[in-house]
């Protein structure tokens, strides 16, 4: 649609490179922050919005629990990787639930 409007000369040069960025903008980021709450700032946040059901307050609980409670190493010492669970569980009923959260976690760079 683009293109054929810029074909049929109803937009000007420059609007029509200012389309173009939107549109590349968009691409590179679908979806970004209409979908997700402004407190969700961080793909970590995102991913646990996402796999909690959509629940803002459940997501942000679990991260502050893991960003409070995880030590360095975590995900490679079991003594820590226990703590981080206990600290999730406090929010998260549900051991299959749990378990599903705290791998997850454990694949989120910003926890590691």
């Amino acid at each position: 649609a683009l293109i054929k409007e810029r074909r049929a000369q109803a937009l000007g040069y420059q609007e029509y490179l200012k389309k173009i960025v939107e549109l590349t903008k968009q691409i590179k980021r679908p979806g970004d922050g209409a979908r997700y709450p402004v407190t969700l700032d961080s793909p970590a946040k995102q991913a646990l919005y996402d796999n909690l059901g959509e629940d803002e307050a459940i997501a942000l609980a679990v991260h502050e629990a893991v960003t409070l409670t995880k030590q360095d190493d975590w995900t490679h010492n079991s003594i820590k990787t226990k703590m981080v669970r206990i600290a999730i569980k406090k929010v998260v009923q549900g051991d299959d639930k749990l378990d599903s959260v705290l791998e997850l976690v454990k694949n989120q760079p910003e926890y590691t």
